[in-house]
This record gives C-alpha cells, sequence and structure tokens, in this order.
C-alpha cells in the first residue's frame, strides 16, 4: 500500500479489507476493499443480491466474515462490537420505532439506550426539528407517522446519538419525491458535519444527487467504484446497465 493510500485508510471512518462473505459456500461478497473518509457519502447501487445489504450487515456486526474485516472508526467491529455500535447510527428501509409511543418518547428512549440521557425536552424537540419532523407530529404515535416521518426520526436519533457514521439500506425505498428530496437534503447536512455515510440504493438518480461516490456491485464483487462530480446522470445510468448485462 502506497503511503497516500495508508494516509486515506488511516482517516477512513468505514473501511473493509478483503471482506469476504460466503452462504453455503457460496459467495455474497467477494474481497471488498473500501474506504470512506469523514464527510464522504458513498452509495452502493447494483440488482437485488449483488451484496449491497451483505456490506451493511457486516458492518453493524450482524453476520460474521468468512474473512477479511470491517472497521468502523478504525475499530475491528468483529473485536468491538460495542463500541464500534457508539460510533454508528443504522437506518434500514422500514425504521424500528415503537408505534405506541411519540416521536418525542421514541427519541428519548433511544438517546438514553445510547448513554445520552442528559437531554433537555427543548434539546430533544431541536433534533426532530433539524431533522425535519413537523412542530405538531412530534407528540403524536408514531403508528400514524408516514415512512418518511419515521425516517426523519431515525436522523433525529442519529444526531442525538452523535454518530460518526450512518450506514444506510434503501432509505428512500417507498418514499415520494418531497420526501426523497427532503431526506437527501438531510444527509447532505450530516456530511457538512463530517459524517461518514454508506447507503445500499437502487435509486441511480439520487445516488448521483446526493452521493460523493458511487459504488456498483454485481455478483458480490465491487465492479466500478467512482466520483460523482466526474459523471452525469446519463452516463451513470448507461455504465450501470452496462455492468447489469455484462
Amino acid at each position: 500500500m502506497s503511503k497516500s493510500q495508508t494516509d486515506k485508510a488511516n482517516q477512513s471512518l468505514i473501511r473493509a479489507v478483503q471482506l469476504c462473505k460466503k452462504y453455503n459456500g457460496q459467495p455474497a461478497l467477494n474481497s471488498l476493499n473500501l474506504n470512506i473518509a469523514p464527510g464522504e457519502i458513498y452509495c452502493l447501487l447494483g440488482a437485488n443480491g449483488a451484496g449491497k445489504s451483505t456490506t451493511i450487515n457486516l458492518f453493524l456486526d450482524f453476520i460474521k466474515p468468512n474473512s477479511g474485516h470491517a472497521f468502523i472508526d478504525g475499530m475491528d467491529v468483529q473485536k468491538h462490537p460495542i463500541e464500534t455500535k457508539k460510533s454508528l447510527a443504522y437506518i434500514p428501509e422500514i425504521v424500528m420505532l415503537y408505534r405506541n409511543l411519540t416521536g418525542i418518547e421514541n427519541l428519548r428512549y433511544f438517546s438514553t439506550l445510547a448513554g445520552h440521557n442528559h437531554y433537555t425536552d427543548e434539546e430533544l424537540y431541536g433534533f426532530l426539528d433539524h431533522a425535519g419532523l413537523q412542530n405538531d407530529a412530534s407528540n403524536k404515535r408514531v403508528g400514524g407517522y408516514s415512512k418518511g416521518m419515521r425516517q426523519k426520526v431515525g436522523i433525529a436519533i442519529a444526531i442525538a446519538k452523535k454518530a460518526k457514521v450512518l450506514l444506510l439500506d434503501e432509505p428512500t425505498s417507498g418514499l415520494d419525491p418531497k420526501a426523497s428530496n427532503e431526506f437527501s437534503e438531510l444527509l447532505l447536512s450530516m456530511s457538512a458535519n463530517g459524517v461518514s455515510i454508506l447507503m445500499a440504493t437502487h435509486d441511480l438518480f439520487r445516488a448521483k444527487e446526493t452521493g460523493t461516490r458511487v459504488g456498483i456491485m454485481k455478483h458480490g464483487n465491487l465492479v466500478d467504484d467512482l466520483h460523482t462530480e466526474d459523471i452525469g446522470h446519463a452516463d451513470l445510468e448507461a455504465l450501470y446497465l452496462k455492468h447489469m448485462h455484462d
């Protein structure tokens, strides 16, 4: 590894080194090497079964690799499963919240679980407001929330937790264009504050608009890795389709 590569790896908040995962002998992820620096938004594109969710789950330590290593904030997630979770927040396609609790009650509960039981009500309302949740929704039960509103509570939890890393698995799936755009603006705001973001998505448009880098996965392999500023929407779509048909 060159000095510049070493320096990049050392500053990465999200890092994979020869990360591999197999199911029943079949590879789901092949020797993934990845470095995501503070403030970067890295979007993983690929068809179902390409290895996107497997990658996210390995960083979360929900599953174990067959070989290789996943690092969060410089710590190996297998060796430091509790410590690494203190540094990250996870937003899946459907954010799991307590339906019978209000938005602010959910935020207070999950913030306390993360060790932040010192927040005042004013601070908690401020986190929800920063995440874009309507003021009148904060005291309503989550069971009546739309998907976009639940995602905003998830972002508020990440902000309250002071997460350095944000992992997302298809977070904009099923959102209408307005809600999807609002969610992207929240990611850009977190990126501006130095949060490293890894997002698995099918949305090429949103990946180009929001991401700083894009990776294309196929059959467990990272087949392309590029900066979004270097490619236009049409060219990204053409490149993606080319990989899918090769």
